[in-house]
C-alpha cells in the first residue's frame, strides 16, 4: 500500500450532546480544552491534535468512552474534583509493564452523566 493510502492518526471524534451551550461551557471551562469554534449546534475542540466535535441531538446516541491522556493523573483528578466534576472512581493503577511503567486510570461523568476517562503512564 502506498503512503497516500495508509490510514493515519484519528483526526476527529464526534459525541452527541443534548445542550450544546452547556456542553461547550463544560468542555472549555471545566476540562480546559481549546475551543476551536462553534457553528449552529456543533462545537469543536482541540485535544492535542485530535478534534472533538460535539453535536446537539434530541437524544444522545450510544457512544464510545473518551479517554483523555494526562501527565499527572492525581493532580488533574484533584483539580477537576475542586471544580465539581463527579468522579466514578479515584485514580488507580490498572497495569504494570515489564519495564516498570504503570498505567493509571480514573473515570468521571460529563454534564449529561456519560462516562469519560483520564489515563496516565507513570515511568519508574
Amino acid at each position: 500500500m502506498n503512503a497516500q493510502m495508509k490510514i493515519g492518526s484519528i483526526a476527529q471524534i464526534a459525541r452527541s450532546v443534548q445542550d450544546i451551550k452547556k456542553a461547550e461551557h463544560w468542555y472549555k471551562n471545566v476540562l480546559g480544552l481549546k475551543h476551536l469554534y462553534t457553528f449552529d449546534k456543533l462545537a469543536f475542540f482541540d485535544c492535542d491534535g485530535v478534534r472533538l466535535m460535539l453535536s446537539q441531538e434530541s437524544a444522545a446516541a450510544p457512544e464510545s468512552i473518551l479517554y483523555l491522556r494526562v501527565g499527572d493523573i492525581a493532580q488533574v483528578h484533584r483539580h477537576y474534583k475542586s471544580l465539581g466534576v463527579e468522579f466514578i472512581n479515584a485514580p488507580h493503577m490498572i497495569h504494570k509493564h515489564g519495564d516498570g511503567t504503570e498505567e493509571w486510570l480514573c473515570m468521571f461523568k460529563d454534564p449529561e452523566g456519560r462516562p469519560l476517562g483520564l489515563m496516565a503512564q507513570a515511568r519508574p
